[in-house]
């Protein structure tokens, strides 16, 4: 996991700083120090303190990097999360890559434990998808995490979800149970199954099939109610699909077991983070 989480880290520094700070080694001399603190702008869930450290010693092992918090928690307005020291041109080179990631992934750990507080009460659990921008998974889905919500399948890799254009492929709706049984010839036997449908006639023939886990997709509430009844907890019933801030209360007291949200990681606003500096002579 570190392997790739610095991966991530080498990529964005990569495109940030190239061969090199041009500002930073022209304008500022080579012994001064910097020292300062790093301080929210706006009340939110904080989530990527470990990679704002990582960005730093990917950088310069010379920096110090100590957060005043943790990761998970919600903090208001003004409160000081970290404080930086070090060789200040080497902090002024790792200062925009690490806001980057610490305010999106704040971003996402916000926006999750909205809608975790939404629910609060309810049987249902928010999920994240594969919605994630690209190369950011693990640290997106790290966010969710820290905002209270739950993990979805990592990738293609380790869940299989047969979806509308999978059975399309097989001739249509009758051929759930096909699908089912072909996934279940080639899957190792620890990993589940999840059918996505409709409507309620699709829903009889993925219980009849097996699935382990079904896919309501932008079912109207009154429908997935029904599913919830009908289905009597032989699978897991998963809500998907027009789900916002507005709609997710009604949608868990239908009695669903999960709620996947794709604004989680795709439509998240990054927290308002900023890094205030003191450069002074070495």
């Amino acid at each position: 996991m570190q392997r790739q989480i610095d991966a991530i880290i080498d990529l964005a520094l990569n495109e940030d700083i190239g061969p090199g700070d041009l500002t930073a080694e022209s304008v500022i001399p080579e012994t001064a120090r910097a020292s300062g603190l790093m301080l929210l702008k706006s009340a939110g869930v904080i989530s990527g303190l470990n990679i704002v450290g990582r960005v730093c010693q990917r950088v310069d092992p010379a920096i110090e990097w100590r957060p005043l918090v943790e990761d998970g928690c919600t903090f208001a307005t003004r409160t000081v999360i970290g404080e930086i020291s070090g060789p200040a041109r080497s902090v002024l080179t790792a200062e925009r890559t690490a806001l980057n990631f610490i305010q999106r992934l704040s971003g996402v750990a916000t926006l999750t434990r909205a809608f975790v507080d939404a629910i609060a009460g309810t049987h249902a659990r928010i999920v994240d998808t594969r919605k994630t921008t690209p190369g950011m998974r693990v640290l997106e889905k790290q966010a969710v995490r820290h905002g209270g919500g739950s993990n979805h399948r990592i990738g293609l890799f380790d869940g299989v979800m047969i979806k509308d254009n999978h059975i399309a492929a097989l001739g249509g709706d009758r051929a759930i149970g096909e699908a089912v049984v072909r996934a279940r010839s080639r899957i190792p036997h620890t990993v589940k199954v999840e059918v996505e449908v409709a409507n309620l006639d699709q829903l009889d023939l993925a219980l009849g099939s097996g699935a382990e886990i079904i896919l309501l997709d932008n079912m109207p509430v009154e429908m997935m109610r029904e599913a919830v009844e009908i289905t009597g907890g032989r699978a897991i019933l998963e809500a998907s699909g027009g789900v916002n801030l507005t709609t997710v209360r009604a949608i868990a007291e239908t009695g669903v077991d999960l709620i996947s949200v794709g604004a989680l990681t795709h439509s998240a606003p990054a927290l308002d983070i900023s890094l205030d500096l003191r450069i002074s002579d070495g």
